[in-house]
C-alpha cells in the first residue's frame, strides 16, 4: 500500500519541482515515514514536516484540506468568504496562494494579506470582515522543516471539533490529485474573487490593541528594550504598537529582523528557550536594556528576560501570566476600571497560583482545556450574556496571552505592549520584574512550574505515546516522588477519582487525552500528548512553603514523572 502511494505520487505530483526531486531520491525509510499515514486534520488544522508524501506538508495535502474547508463553508452559506494570512516559514506564501486559488475556484470569496501577518491579525480579519472561516499558514515555533495550516471559524477562534470533523470527512472522500478544484491566483485577483486585505483592517486591529492599555497615561519614553521577531511576522506590528504607546528606545536584533524561514540564528524559533535569545543577550551587553523580549514566527507567543546582576533572567510563560494578571487587577482596581465580577481564564496545565490572586481581587478564574480556542469560547460565552467587559485576561503556560476579546487567539502584539507597559510601571516604583514576582510569591505562596516534552517521532513514536497513556490509565500510580496521589483526573473519560474515598465526579469539560495526578501537598503532575507535534508532555506544578522547598520538589517531581513515562 505504501509503495503504491509512492509510485502514484511519482507519477502525479509534478506541479512542484521540489517534490519531484525529493521523490526521486527517497530511501525506503523516507518512503515509509512519508506515506504510512495521512497528515491528520484536527481542531488545530494540519502540521507536519515540509516535503513529499501524504504525511507531509505540501501543495497537495494543503489542497485536500482546503477543498474540505471550501465544502464546509459552502454547506453553511452561499457567497461565503475566507480570510488568509501566512508567516515567514518555507513555502508559507506558496501554500497561502494555493489555498486562496482553491477557495476561489469553489466560489468562496477570499481576503488575503499582502505580506506576512501574525495569527492574531488573521483572527481579527475574520471577525472584522465577517468571514465564514480563516486560514493561517504557520507552524508556530517549530523548527524550520515544519509548516502548518491553522483553520478558524467565523468567531475568530480555531475551528470547532464539529467543523473539523466535517472538513476531515470531505478530505477522506477527495482524490488528492484529481478531486481538488483550483484556478490561477492572479486571474482570481483580477476577477475580484481574491482581494487583498486593506490597510483599514490593519489600522483597526492596531487601534483595538492600543485600547488594551491598562495605564494609558503612563510615560514609557524612559523604557529601554531589545526586541526580536525571530525572523517572523511580528516585526512590523509589534514595532508599530510600541511606537504608538511611546516606547521610543527600541533596539531590534538585526540578525533576526528580516523574515527567513530557515531561522539561521534560531534553529528552534521558540521564545520559551534561552537559545532563541542568544543574539539578543549578546546585544544586551552593550545596550543594557530594562527588558528583552521576542515573539515567535507567527507572533502569537512572547518570551521575556530582564537584567539579573551581570546576567539576564528568562521568565516562564506561567510567571509572565501571573505578573500580568496581578498587574491588570491591581491597576484596574486602583484606577476604577475593574469590572464587577471580573473573569480570568487559564488552561488546566497553567499555574494554580493565579486562582489565589484572582480570589484576592474578587475575580473568577476559569479552567479550560489546553488550546487557546477554549479560552476564546469563554470570551464568547461572556459576550453572549452581554458581559464581555468582565473578561480581563486569558493565558496559558506556553507563553500565550490575550487581555480583551477583539480577537479569539493569543496575541503577541497585545502581550508585547502590556509587558512593556508593566515593566515601565514598576520601574517608576523602583522595582524590576524579578522583585515583582518575588513579592507575589511571598504574598500568595510558592507555586513553581516546569514542563518537559519527550519527542516520539514517526510510526513507532505514535504507538509509544498511546502505550504510555494506556499504561497510566490501567496502572495509575499511588505516589509520585514519595508524595501520595489523592486525585486522579482522566479528561478522556470525563472522570475525577478521589483515590482516598473512591468517590467519582464528572469533569465538565470536553473530552481530551489528558491525565492529571493531584498530590496530597497541593502539587500536581499532568501528562498529555501534544496536539500539534510528535511529543508527549509532562507538566509539574510544585507547591512549597519556601522557594527552595518548591524548587526542589519541582525537580524531584519532574524526575519521577519522567521515569513514570519511561524516559
Amino acid at each position: 500500500m505504501i509503495l503504491e502511494k509512492y509510485k502514484l505520487w511519482q507519477e502525479k505530483a509534478v506541479a512542484d519541482s521540489d517534490l519531484v526531486t525529493e521523490l526521486k531520491n527517497m530511501s525506503e525509510t523516507d518512503i515509509e515515514d512519508a506515506f504510512y499515514m495521512d497528515l491528520e486534520f484536527g481542531t488545530a488544522g494540519l502540521r507536519g514536516v515540509i516535503g513529499a508524501g501524504t504525511n507531509r506538508m505540501n501543495i497537495y495535502t494543503v489542497g485536500k484540506a482546503t477543498q474540505g474547508l471550501a465544502s464546509y463553508v459552502n454547506s453553511k452559506t452561499k457567497n461565503g468568504c475566507v480570510a488568509i494570512a501566512y508567516d515567514s516559514r518555507i513555502k508559507s506564501d506558496t501554500f497561502a496562494r494555493h489555498t486562496a486559488a482553491i477557495l476561489a475556484a469553489n466560489g468562496v470569496k477570499v481576503y488575503i494579506y499582502r505580506e506576512l501577518a501574525p495569527v492574531p491579525m488573521l483572527s481579527f480579519a475574520v471577525r472584522y470582515l465577517k468571514c465564514d472561516a480563516g486560514v493561517v499558514i504557520t507552524a508556530s515555533h517549530n523548527p524550520a522543516k515544519y509548516n502548518g495550516y491553522k483553520a478558524y471559524g467565523p468567531d475568530g477562534s480555531q475551528l470547532s471539533p464539529e467543523a473539523s470533523d466535517y472538513v476531515l470527512d470531505i478530505m477522506n472522500k477527495v482524490d488528492i490529485f484529481d478531486g481538488v478544484k483550483t484556478m490561477d491566483f492572479d486571474l482570481a485577483v483580477k476577477d475580484g474573487k481574491i482581494e487583498y486585505i486593506s490597510d483599514e483592517v490593519i489600522e483597526a486591529y492596531l487601534n483595538e490593541v492600543q485600547k488594551c492599555r491598562i495605564n494609558p497615561d503612563l510615560d514609557l519614553s524612559g523604557l529601554n528594550v531589545i526586541y526580536s521577531p525571530l525572523h517572523g511576522s511580528g516585526n512590523k506590528p509589534v514595532r508599530e504598537i510600541l511606537k504608538r504607546i511611546g516606547v521610543t528606545n527600541v533596539t531590534v536584533v538585526k540578525e533576526q529582523e528580516e523574515p527567513d524561514g530557515n531561522f539561521p540564528t534560531a534553529p528552534y524559533p521558540n521564545p520559551e528557550i534561552k537559545e532563541a535569545f542568544a543574539s539578543a543577550l549578546e546585544l544586551a551587553k552593550t545596550v543594557k536594556p530594562d527588558l528583552l523580549f521576542a515573539t515567535d514566527p507567527d507572533c502569537d507567543r512572547v518570551g521575556i528576560a530582564v537584567p539579573c546582576g551581570n546576567d539576564y533572567r528568562l521568565f516562564t510563560g506561567n510567571e509572565v501570566g501571573v505578573m500580568l494578571l496581578e498587574y491588570i487587577l491591581k491597576c484596574k482596581k486602583a484606577n476604577g476600571t475593574l469590572p464587577q465580577k471580573p473573569v480570568g481564564v487559564k488552561t488546566i496545565v497553567t499555574t494554580e497560583i493565579c486562582k489565589k490572586i484572582a480570589a484576592d481581587y474578587g475575580a473568577e478564574m476559569r479552567d479550560v482545556l489546553t488550546g487557546f480556542k477554549f479560552i476564546g469560547e469563554q470570551i464568547a460565552l461572556l459576550e453572549k450574556d452581554g458581559e464581555a467587559d468582565r473578561y480581563i485576561l486569558g493565558f496559558e503556560e506556553s507563553y500565550g496571552y490575550l487581555s480583551r476579546g477583539y480577537v479569539r487567539d493569543k496575541d503577541g502584539v497585545n502581550a508585547s505592549m502590556l509587558i512593556c507597559e508593566m515593566t515601565a510601571y514598576y520601574k517608576t516604583l523602583g522595582k524590576d520584574l524579578i522583585t515583582v514576582l518575588d513579592d507575589i510569591y511571598k504574598k500568595y505562596g510558592y507555586c513553581l512550574c516546569v514542563q518537559k516534552s519527550f519527542a516520539c517521532e514517526g510510526q513507532s513514536g505514535m504507538a509509544k505515546i498511546k502505550e504510555i497513556m494506556q499504561s497510566l490509565r490501567t496502572d495509575t500510580p499511588k505516589e509520585i516522588s514519595g508524595i501520595d496521589v489523592i486525585e486522579f483526573k482522566d479528561y478522556k473519560a470525563s472522570c475525577c477519582l478521589n483515590t482516598e474515598t473512591g468517590e467519582k465526579t464528572v469533569i465538565n469539560l470536553p473530552k481530551a487525552n489528558v491525565l492529571s495526578f493531584g498530590l496530597n501537598d497541593g502539587s500536581t503532575v499532568i501528562v498529555r500528548p501534544s496536539g500539534t507535534e510528535p511529543k508527549i508532555k509532562i507538566y509539574v506544578n510544585a507547591v512549597g512553603a519556601t522557594e527552595a522547598e518548591a524548587d526542589k520538589k519541582r525537580e524531584d517531581l519532574l524526575d519521577a514523572g519522567s521515569v513514570l513515562l519511561g524516559f
